[in-house]
């Protein structure tokens, strides 16, 4: 049966456009998602001058399912995130890396008919989670990106709760690690320009804050983890001194720009520099679990899932203004 989608694109000069096409519905192991929220990611500002449907913090209602799917039925409320597909065949595929995979599919790169800037999607079930009791639709969506990227770095590289770990920025990436961290029971200790969000770190779960700005040094005992969650490098020196011999530095950002770091300060003390993206499925379940289990609750902005909803909330956005994540909602006034 054929279903008429309504989808919001990007475009090269004429900002975003919203357009309509016929989908058929879903087969083998396939699900029709009607798309009730979506998180807007610094990610989709990358491709707001770009031919394809926006998109990827989806969450929904399954509408339809194909003939093969067996884990999920029609009334699920699920999500999706930036992964797509992978070959389930390769060395990371087979080790629970799939984000890795050699073949991976990725918002940006494959599907670009489709996103979660629209009325539905078709996705492979075994790319769709779904959501727990406990944790609403609006807040899950934020979770399904900027979340899993924040998780995957816990669970992945084995941060402690006896650990004390660095969080630069309180912004869609940092008040979500805040949160997780400090429930998991690490010490957080939270570095921002200024005074001005040092109470909501606090309320957030930080055990101490640090304001940077204009400052050669930190007054802080040293970390075993940072997690550089900021739009942008920071002057790497008084970060450095801050770090325990053989502690890890990830930096979460999205920058095109090369990584300077002073060296001798990385090889004296033996600090690693680790790369990392968004979670594999097995981290984003558990992820998902977690936020249930402990009332873990991005602080949102709503717009309406609508052409002027997603121009309104994507400026915001790259204005700096978003506090701290935004979520379209279908049918919102």
């Amino acid at each position: 049966m054929s279903i008429e989608v309504t989808a919001f694109k990007g475009s090269e000069k004429n900002g975003i456009v919203e357009s309509k096409t016929q989908r058929e519905g879903p087969t083998g192991n396939e699900v029709l998602i009607k798309v009730t929220h979506s998180g807007i990611c610094g990610t989709d500002e990358h491709y707001k001058h770009a031919d394809m449907v926006l998109g990827h913090e989806g969450v929904g209602v399954i509408e339809q399912i194909g003939d093969k799917v067996t884990q999920l039925k029609v009334g699920d409320v699920v999500g999706w995130g930036y992964v797509q597909k992978t070959c389930g065949e390769c060395e990371q595929c087979l080790l629970g890396q799939d984000q890795y995979c050699e073949k991976v599919e990725i918002y940006g790169f494959h599907s670009l008919h489709q996103g979660s800037f629209g009325s539905h999607a078709i996705w492979d079930a075994s790319f769709v989670f779904k959501i727990p009791e406990g944790l609403a639709p609006e807040d899950a969506a934020p979770l399904m990106c900027g979340g899993a990227t924040v998780f995957e770095v816990i669970e992945a590289y084995n941060i402690r709760p006896t650990q004390r770990v660095g969080v630069i920025g309180v912004g869609g990436l940092g008040h979500l690690a805040i949160q997780f961290l400090s429930k998991m029971g690490a010490s957080v200790v939270v570095f921002s320009s200024t005074d001005s969000k040092r109470e909501e770190a606090l309320r957030l779960g930080a055990s101490e804050f640090c304001a940077t700005r204009d400052k050669k040094s930190f007054d802080v005992a040293k970390l075993d983890h940072l997690l550089v969650t900021t739009s942008f490098m920071p002057n790497w020196v008084p970060y450095l001194d801050v770090m325990k011999p053989k502690s890890t530095i990830y930096p979460l950002t999205v920058d095109f720009n090369d990584l300077v770091v002073p060296v001798m300060r990385l090889v004296a003390a033996g600090i690693d520099i680790q790369g990392s993206t968004v979670s594999s499925r097995s981290v984003m379940k558990r992820m998902l679990d977690f936020a249930a289990r402990n009332h873990i609750k991005p602080m949102i902005e709503t717009f309406p899932l609508t052409k002027a909803g997603v121009e309104e909330g994507m400026t915001r956005l790259r204005e700096g203004k978003m506090r701290y994540r935004g979520v379209l909602v279908a049918g919102a006034a």
